[in-house]
């Protein structure tokens, strides 16, 4: 270990863990915490919240008055919490819907909450291995950054104007196109000389944030993908498959040469996009196993080396919470998943969570000290989880309709407990670096944690039920042996005694009156999708599917966009889940994505993002685009500056974007929750009818593309201010 002397010496005390830097955390963390699972949901993709929070802090405490870098510390390690447990959960937990299953407020938060505080819990131990004894070999490029952006603050203070403005900006922008309907959101169009074609931008102020922040390589590789799968794939199918004569597809209700592009999408790209992006995760993971065993025993090392320091160590700057505290808090955690039956996990996934929790856990920490949090694989790793969970099933014969519920429930902890021990690392780094006391910022991530846990359930819930519409889709009766039990207890088709009726017919003004029984279908049955279903109870033909909000399918009917939140990351996992336990996939549409994916790592491109691309609608990877091409020209402009790393995260472009991702994600949750309440999301539209006197200029294409223009322009313009 190199010799270090952190900006707060071990001998100062200086006001740290108050009860307003906590209440301060929280707050931050639960509105970022609700951006976070918004953005997550619609990209399969997360940005680091610590340094615009840690910009808020210092803002906010110094118009309060005196404050302290070891407050400000506080606060942004208790809000950051809010980035890995949404990434955890959304990147899992939706899977069930795809199953044909709800989602259940509490087990989200239950399973939150146990995955956040393992990952913390295993970091206790690794802190002095990992933080300390390899400060000069693990930079934590993001918790560095932190660090310098809280020591400028300290020494000059720095000004979060940028990020309310852009928050206010962001939010206005977003409710008067989502709310108001004042101008398209998504404008676009098929092209009809190259049929099966087109061309889509959802010109929301997050996507452009977004791509403003992950930059012109990784937003050009996702926008790739958007047009392989929209100008080469799919019309490439409708060409192929327009001769037929009976319909096609997943599931075969229509024609091919009848079929839109959304349509074409919602059959086929759908498959191949989560093949290609599922065997892009494992080969990311393939490629960082070499690091992740040398980490393990490294830290393993490390762990066993430093205990006898650990005891004997009494400095503030090493004060860290007893080992018996991971020990204790992992044995109880285990107890009580197992305990909980609306959880839906038994002893042996308890002990799978246990132990794949603690090994993910430290390799995740190591590699986000060698490469960052941002480029961490945590969807390969939680896929890598849930492929050793789906195999021990098998060999025990768990291979039941519901144990693939267990499954996705142990992943979800996995998941959460590796992203919240990268995302513990960095805060630990940060801490680290400007002199806090590593006990004091370990109690604030429990904190943050669980105050995140907490709003992310609700949040999913809110949102996928403002989002899910009855979609006209007619499938036969089922047959007898369908509604049969199997082996594993639950039938692969279930009529409930629940009924639906007087509802809004998706893509249209229309209202069905009529009543219908509610069907779930957990497995591919009979040609029929799983997911839930209405039924005429007269003939027992399937009339609608309730297609969720959250990873549906369906993106357009009638010629109309129906919003969707695609949740990438969770398709991924509900696949890789169906298809080690039930096999009951379309494989030749999978293993197309895979074999694209393998095909474009022997070019040497990383092949993730790109795949993520042709599984995400080119609307999303478009708009990110636009972000990316504005940060390559600020970038460009730049160049003759030399910018340290914080001057560059903590610049006005990066301040501003975020508060465009806060503003348009928070407005969204707000107009799903209105939508909720009004029983749609063109209810507000209707009882304030603006767009009614805009008439065709509401539905324009290019006063929505001139809207987001504007918008893009505003961002440039801020950019390239200097800091």
């Amino acid at each position: 270990m190199t010799s270090h002397q952190p900006y707060v010496p071990a001998s100062q005390t200086l006001p740290e863990l108050t009860p307003r830097a906590l209440i301060l955390g929280v707050f931050l963390g639960l509105i970022f915490s609700a951006s976070s699972v918004y953005l997550a949901l619609k990209i399969g993709l997360t940005v680091s919240s610590s340094i615009p929070i840690a910009v808020l802090s210092i803002t906010i405490f110094r118009a309060l008055g005196r404050t302290s870098i070891l407050e400000n510390n506080i606060v942004q390690t208790t809000g950051s919490a809010s980035d890995s447990v949404a990434a955890g959960v959304v990147f899992t937990i939706p899977a069930i819907l795809l199953m044909g299953y709800d989602l259940d407020i509490g087990r989200v938060a239950i399973l939150a909450t146990a995955g956040g505080l393992m990952g913390i819990l295993m970091m206790i131990p690794l802190r002095r291995a990992l933080i300390v004894k390899e400060h000069g070999t693990l930079i934590y490029p993001e918790g560095t950054a932190c660090a310098e952006v809280l020591i400028a603050g300290e020494e000059r203070g720095l000004q979060a104007k940028r990020v309310f403005q852009a928050f206010g900006v962001g939010f206005v922008y977003k409710f008067l196109m989502g709310g108001l309907k004042l101008w398209r959101d998504v404008p676009g169009k098929a092209l009809g000389f190259y049929p099966g074609a087109a061309v889509s931008t959802e010109i929301s102020p997050e996507l452009l944030g977004v791509g403003y922040i992950i930059g012109p390589r990784i937003a050009g590789y996702l926008f790739a993908g958007g047009c392989f799968a929209y100008l080469v794939l799919a019309p490439a199918i409708k060409l192929v498959g327009s001769g037929l004569s009976e319909p096609f597809g997943f599931p075969a209700v229509k024609l091919i040469r009848d079929m839109s592009p959304g349509e074409l999408r919602s059959s086929f790209i759908f498959y191949i996009g989560a093949g290609a992006v599922a065997s892009a995760g494992i080969i990311a993971l393939a490629r960082s196993l070499p690091t992740i065993v040398t980490s393990f025993a490294a830290s393993w090392k490390d762990l066993r080396a430093s205990r006898l320091g650990q005891a004997v160590t009494k400095l503030r700057t090493e004060d860290d919470l007893p080992i018996s505290v991971t020990i204790g808090g992992s044995i109880v955690l285990a107890i009580v998943l197992t305990l909980l039956p609306q959880v839906g996990v038994n002893l042996l996934g308890a002990i799978l969570i246990v132990i794949f929790g603690f090994f993910f856990a430290t390799v995740s920490s190591r590699v986000c000290g060698q490469i960052g949090s941002s480029a961490n694989p945590i969807s390969g790793m939680t896929i890598a989880a849930l492929l050793g969970t789906c195999l021990i099933f098998v060999a025990i014969g768990w291979t039941g309709v519901d144990h693939r519920v267990q499954a996705i429930a142990i992943a979800a902890v996995v998941a959460v407990a590796t992203a919240n021990a990268g995302n513990t690392s960095q805060d630990l780094k940060t801490g680290f670096l400007v002199g806090a006391t590593p006990r004091r910022q370990q109690i604030a991530i429990l904190v943050g944690t669980v105050g995140s846990a907490l709003v992310i359930g609700w949040t999913l819930t809110l949102l996928n039920r403002a989002y899910t519409y009855p979609v006209p889709e007619a499938h036969p009766a089922f047959s007898a042996q369908a509604a049969a039990p199997t082996a594993g207890g639950r039938a692969a088709v279930e009529v409930l005694p629940e009924t639906m009726s007087g509802f809004r017919i998706a893509g249209s003004d229309s209202m069905d009156r009529a009543t219908y029984q509610v069907v779930r279908v957990y497995v591919i049955t009979e040609g029929v999708v799983a997911g839930k279903y209405l039924m005429d109870p007269a003939t027992h033909e399937l009339r609608y599917v309730l297609d969720p909000g959250i990873g549906g399918r369906v993106h357009e009917f009638a010629g109309r966009a129906i919003p969707r939140l695609d949740s990438p990351k969770a398709t991924i996992m509900a696949l890789v889940t169906d298809g080690i336990l039930t096999h009951k996939l379309p494989w030749a549409l999978v293993l197309l994505g895979v074999f694209i994916t393998i095909a474009i790592e022997l070019m040497g491109v990383q092949a993730l993002p790109v795949a993520v691309g042709v599984y995400l609608p080119i609307s999303t990877s478009s708009a990110m685009f636009a972000g990316g091409v504005i940060r390559w020209l600020i970038e460009r402009r730049a160049k003759t500056t030399q910018q340290s790393i914080a001057e560059l995260e903590s610049g006005p472009g990066v301040l501003f974007s975020s508060g465009l991702i806060a503003g348009g994600a928070i407005c969204g949750i707000v107009l799903a929750a209105i939508a909720g309440f009004l029983g749609s999301a063109d209810a507000l539209a209707e009882k304030v009818p603006i767009f009614h006197a805009l008439g065709a200029l509401a539905t324009s294409n290019l006063l929505a593309v001139l809207c987001f223009a504007a918008m893009g322009v505003v961002l440039f313009r801020v950019a390239s201010q200097k800091s």
